[in-house]
């Protein structure tokens, strides 16, 4: 259903039909034909998108019902790869996901 739609969408921008003004003016249309959808979904997405985290990866993990082990896999997959280095032969392994953000920030500020 999605790709029918992005191809009829695509076929209308090219052929000068269709614009959009705005890219909240793109997002409503889709809101339209496909509902606000999973919030959960959306945060877990929104997850798996974020590259060099920070405060989003917070925000987008409060709604997302991960925790624990899959919240830090996440974390680690998603950090600058010389930190997640440094953090993963840390002495003693970190327990839980704060310690993670405490120490890949400490790590991101020297």
């Amino acid at each position: 259903m999605a790709d029918v739609w992005k191809e009829n969408i695509l076929e209308d921008l090219e052929a000068g039909i269709l614009e959009y003004e705005t890219v909240g003016e793109f997002l409503t249309d889709i809101r339209k034909e496909f509902g606000e959808g999973d919030e959960e979904a959306t945060k877990v997405a929104e997850l798996r998108r974020l590259e060099q985290r920070g405060k989003e990866f917070r925000r987008a993990a409060r709604g997302s019902r991960y925790e624990g082990r899959p919240l830090v896999k996440e974390f680690k997959r998603g950090i600058n790869r010389m930190i997640r280095r440094k953090l993963i032969e840390a002495e003693r392994p970190f327990s839980s996901i704060e310690q993670w953000y405490k120490h890949a920030t400490n790590l991101d500020r020297h």
